[in-house]
This record gives C-alpha cells, structure tokens and sequence, in this order.
C-alpha cells in the first residue's frame, strides 16, 4: 500500500493544481503562491524568521530560559496558527453551504457605494476586507458573497478550535488568533505570518472592532491587526495593501439576545438551550416557504466601501511605516483606523427593522399607526440619503416591505399593539435599541 501513496498523493495534487488553475481564470484577486504551498513549510519558515530568532535569543538571555524550550513554543504557535487551505473544500463544500445556509435564512442583498473603483482595484495587491461584526454569521455571508471574485483568509477566535470544525476552518484558509493574548513571542508569531500573508499578496478579511458588538453601536477600532500589517510596509517597494470597508446589517440577529446578555454570565444560553433553539429553528423553517422565512428574518445586507490604496495614503501624508518606531507609528495606525470606521458607518447598511426601531424610538411612548409608522419611515430614510448615506433611490423599501418588517417586530413581541396603534414592549425595549444603534449615526445626529 505504501507504493501507492506517491501516486495518490500526485494524482490529488494534479486535481488540486487543475482546480486551481479554473478558479484563478475568473478571480478578480488570484489564489497566491502562498496559499498553495504546504503548510509545514510555512510553519518552519516562521520558525527560523530572523525577527522571531533575535527574539528567542533575547528571552533566553533575559530570563534563562533554553533555547530549544522557547523554540518549542514557537512551533507550537506556528502549528495553531498557520492555515492549510484547500481550493476544493473552500469552493465546492464550503461556498456552496455558505449561499445555501445564507439564502435559507435571510433575504441576502449586496451593494457597492461606488462600484468602478472596485473593480479597478490592482489585481496585483494585497486586499484587506475590513468589516464591522454584527453576528457570528458575518463569516458565512461574507465568503459567500465574495466568493465570485476573491478568496478570503479570516482571523478566527479560539472558540472555533473543535474538532471537526478546526480542520475544516483550517482548509479554509482561516488562521486561529487567541483574542488578548499578551504572550510576546506568541504576538511576534502573529505578527510575522500577517506580515507573510500580506506581503505575499494573500486576501484577508478582518473584524476592525475586535469582537461582536454587545450594543449595536460600532465600538473602538483594535489596532493590533493594522499594525501587524503596516509597521514593515514600503509603499514605494512593497505590492499595493488596499484596504475595503465593508457594512453588515440584519433585521434579526440569530443570537440578539445573547449578545445583550453577555455582561450577565446566568442570563446567556447554555448549550442545552443552544441545541433546543437550533432544533426549533430547523423544525419550523426546514418546510416553510422562502417568503415565509423573509418575513420571520427579514434582510441580511452587505455593502461594500470605497476601496482606500495604503500607497496613495501613504504618499499623501508623507508616511514611511518601516521608518518609524512604535510611539510614532500608533497614532499613524490610528488615524488610519478612525478613518476605516468612518468608511464603515459611510456604508452601513440601512434596511427596514433598523429603520422602524429608530422610528419609534423617536416617538417614545407616544402610540402610532402602521400608516404613520411607514411614512416616517420613508421620511427617515429621505433624512439619511440627504446627510449622505450611502443609499441610492432605488434601494429604498417600499410601504409593503415596511409592513412586512413591521410584523417581523410585532411576532417577536417587541411592540405592542391596541386597535392599530403601536409602541415598543418595555420588556424588549433593549433590544429595539439594539437594531436601532445600527443606524444610530445617520438618525440621532
């Protein structure tokens, strides 16, 4: 048996390679070289980078530790974190359950504020989507939607590193991060895969916020990743980095409730209840119609950003990021990431639910009919396009999509209602709120 594995082995390779190679003829972004070496290879060019070496001999002196113990740890973190991605499981398994878990649930609309410049986007360069978190389906809808013109390589938390699903996050092209981690030679390996990543050209996407907003609202950009990515950048030498804003919104989060209730340990679902609530889900949707689902979920919507060159920035704020030490480059790699949140809250996605909680919230307790609901609505979004939100005419819901959207609240019991007059259910005016903060930038201004 061991004769055959050679030619097992090439006979797969060569399927891979013809894959590949059919893929790499409709990307806009091609699957790089990086991305089809062997993974072990990638794991030992990690280990004997010089940056991580003078560190491993830095720490050794500095407080005993022996050499081959530090190395150890240095194969370990490359091991947990190099991805092993494979063309075929990304798009024949996985794109294909991504669009059908994508479209089984939500009604999926996508847009693009200025759809030329995205196309004119160097094939050449290193692509960097950067998106708010809204829901742990952000990854789905995402990879789904983009998968026609790129491949996209995730920082992916801990909590994934289950088996099986480790092994298939891995093929995937995903790369495991321990979230606040202040370990300084697990950081520095971090550090040097992202610079490898990038600097070879490969397609990343990346949470700018860090984690899955408890509140709604957009938080504080963490700035960890940007500067993995920039603090070696030569815009004169190095490929083009371009960075991408990308907004999501939904009109029913799947897991709202949880993320209100993170700060309160007693009050988040335990797996039990995970379990029960996967299975009601299934037990009510598996049969019902697609209208049906749209009206229990409404939209799920992603709208892409004006693409922002780190070269053309560069040149015209004069900056040289492998120039400039630590206390410099942080308020540099700041700015950036303020403007990249600006881009995002440009961007964001205004669809109906949203839209209907601000409504009401700006009425307070003041009940109001499904017609006035609707029309302030309408007069809303009108105030949101004038302030420069990025919406065009035509993608503005009509009455009966408000309406639709309206019952989609009304059968969550988030409103009450008396003889057609409506007004939020204190019990869940927390979460109106949160649907609401979606949008709070463009409304409560």
């Amino acid at each position: 048996m061991s004769v055959l594995f050679p030619s097992v082995r090439w006979y797969l390779r060569r399927r891979l390679n013809r894959t590949v190679d059919k893929l790499n003829s409709r990307l806009q972004i091609k699957i790089r070289p990086l991305q089809q070496s062997k993974r072990q290879l990638l794991i030992d060019q990690l280990m004997f980078d010089q940056e991580i070496i003078a560190m491993i001999e830095e720490q050794a002196l500095r407080d005993n530790i022996p050499r081959n113990v530090l190395q150890q740890k240095v194969k370990n973190y490359a091991r947990e974190i190099v991805p092993s991605f494979n063309a075929y499981i990304y798009y024949q398994m996985f794109y294909w359950l991504a669009k059908k878990v994508s479209r089984f649930i939500y009604k999926v609309r996508v847009a693009a504020a200025e759809p030329e410049k995205l196309q004119a986007v160097d094939p050449d360069a290193a692509v960097v989507f950067v998106m708010n978190h809204r829901s742990n389906m952000d990854y789905v809808l995402i990879s789904y939607l983009a998968a026609e013109r790129v491949t996209l390589s995730y920082a992916v938390g801990e909590w994934a590193r289950i088996f099986p699903l480790e092994m298939l996050i891995r093929a995937m092209g995903a790369f495991f991060v321990r979230r606040g981690s202040q370990n300084p030679l697990y950081r520095k390996v971090l550090e040097r895969y992202v610079y490898t990543a990038t600097h070879s050209g490969v397609c990343q996407a990346v949470f700018l916020e860090g984690g899955l907003s408890r509140d709604g609202l957009l938080a504080k950009p963490k700035l960890g990743f940007l500067d993995y990515i920039l603090r070696n950048y030569d815009w004169q030498r190095d490929r083009d980095v371009v960075f991408v804003p990308v907004g999501i919104n939904y009109d029913r989060l799947l897991e709202d409730e949880n993320l209100l209730a993170w700060d309160k340990r007693e009050a988040r679902s335990s797996t039990l209840q995970h379990l029960s609530k996967l299975w009601r889900f299934l037990r009510i949707n598996l049969l019902a119609g697609s209208r049906a689902r749209w009206k229990r979920y409404g939209y799920a919507s992603v709208n892409f950003g004006v693409p922002i060159s780190m070269r053309s920035y560069s040149e015209e704020h004069g900056l040289e990021f492998n120039h400039l030490q630590k206390e410099q480059r942080i308020p540099r790699v700041l700015e950036l990431a303020e403007t990249l949140m600006q881009s995002l809250r440009y961007v964001m996605p205004i669809i109906p639910v949203p839209v209907i909680a601000a409504v009401l919230l700006r009425a307070g307790e003041k009940p109001m009919t499904s017609l006035e609901i609707v029309g302030e609505c309408d007069a809303l979004i009108e105030q949101m396009m004038a302030k420069g939100a990025a919406m065009k005419a035509e993608e503005k819901p009509r009455p009966r999509t408000l309406s639709n959207s309206l019952d989609l609240l009304i059968s969550r019991n988030f409103l009450l209602e008396s003889n057609d007059h409506y007004r939020i259910n204190p019990e869940y005016r927390p979460l109106v709120q949160y649907y609401a903060n979606s949008i709070e930038h463009w409304w409560n201004e």
